[in-house]
């Protein structure tokens, strides 16, 4: 056989074989895709009565809730209490006055705080009854205050001395006093309401440079300070820088002076104006300087007066060196106070006023005695307020 001829054949066997493996194949794809694969057993979906996961893929259980929750116990019965026949229920309520003092204790010569003091060293009277005293600490808080200013175009030493006052003051100033500022002539002006910026009571003391009207109506402008004043609480202090003199008040001066009394928690410190020019031109020749010098003497008791009711102080410097000595007794003074609290004898709310007084005793209850470092004598100022109106009971 030739070559030809075996190559043919052997093509012929293969192109054979090759038709006859697709029928085969065919059945075994079939046979595969007929045959499902093993169900799984079930797993148990039930959900437990509390815990976990009931199985690997089992979901959350959550515990069951009570059907009903267990009542509390009921409260014990209040007890029944009979009243005598003929008597009916009533309530008591008792209220007991109570006064407050506050009392600064400073040297006359330096000014200066006494501290250390105990509560035994004070002896307080009311109408010459004396109290006894129930609450006693010393208090340095921030301070409310109203700087009333006289703001009149006078003479310019009267502004002068007044515009250094009021610098003076506002450098003793901390950041956390609250402070306004209110001027007076014919009319009263509020330059600026309370705040605790120091650099708006500097803007509004630069600010007065002319003023407008040439009366001095006091009594009117310090009227008007203390009834705004009454309407905040807490302790409170009028700065009142002023001449002393009042020209065109429709307030009278024993109005004032009630008013003054009747106004609770605040407490006037007076400083006068225009000392220098007073000191120049007093005892000048002529009626007029004579009128002229006791209007000025009386402006003086007006102002001391207005300071001692209130449990204050007055001053009345003629150079503005004097300034920062003043403030800073003033500050002291403000700042630094023995708080006495007591219940009256006099328990009576009649709306009266009660005259207060109060001492300084040593261990043996004799008058207290300060002595200096050399044992020499020292002499000291008690201030606190001339009296208190007792609350008016409501029928």
């Amino acid at each position: 056989m030739s070559m030809t001829r075996i190559f043919v054949s052997a093509f012929r066997r293969i192109r054979a074989g090759l038709l006859i493996l697709p029928l085969v194949s065919v059945p075994l794809v079939r046979a595969q895709q007929t045959q499902q694969p093993p169900t799984p057993p079930a797993q148990d979906q039930t959900t437990p009565d509390a815990g976990g996961p009931g199985g690997d893929n089992g979901v959350i259980a959550v515990p069951k809730k009570k059907e009903k929750e267990e009542a509390p116990p009921p409260a014990p019965a209040a007890p029944k209490v009979k009243n005598p026949e003929g008597l009916s229920n009533y309530s008591l309520r008792v209220d007991v006055p109570e006064v407050t003092v506050d009392v600064g204790v400073l040297l006359e010569k330096t000014g200066q705080f006494v501290p250390g003091l105990k509560p035994g060293n004070f002896r307080v009277y009311e109408n010459g009854a004396v109290q006894k005293v129930v609450g006693f600490k010393r208090v340095e808080a921030p301070i409310t205050a109203l700087l009333l200013c006289e703001f009149a175009s006078t003479n310019y030493y009267f502004i002068y001395d007044m515009r250094n006052a009021a610098w003076s003051f506002a450098q003793q100033l901390r950041p956390q006093d609250y402070v306004a500022m209110m001027t007076f002539d014919m009319r009263t002006q509020i330059v600026t309401d309370f705040t605790q910026d120091k650099r708006q009571l500097y803007e509004a003391i630069n600010s007065l440079v002319i003023p407008g009207f040439s009366e001095r109506n006091l009594f009117d402008a310090l009227y008007e300070a203390e009834d705004r004043l009454s309407r905040i609480e807490g302790r409170k202090y009028i700065i009142l820088l002023a001449s002393g003199r009042d020209t065109f008040s429709r307030i009278t001066l024993d109005k004032i002076m009630q008013k003054v009394k009747n106004t609770p928690d605040v407490t006037i410190f007076a400083v006068s104006t225009g000392g220098a020019l007073r000191a120049m031109t007093e005892g000048g020749p002529g009626w007029n300087a004579q009128l002229r010098d006791l209007d000025y003497l009386q402006a003086d008791n007006q102002m001391k007066t207005f300071a001692k009711m209130t449990g204050g102080m007055w001053f009345s410097p003629r150079f503005v060196g004097e300034m920062p000595e003043i403030f800073g007794n003033i500050n002291a003074a403000i700042r630094s106070k023995y708080q006495l609290v007591y219940h009256p004898s006099d328990a009576k709310q009649d709306g009266t006023y009660r005259k207060l007084r109060v001492e300084l005793v040593d261990d043996e209850g004799q008058p207290l005695r300060m002595q200096d470092e050399k044992h020499k004598p020292l002499k000291y100022e008690i201030i606190a307020r001339d009296g208190y109106k007792a609350r008016q009971e409501v029928e």
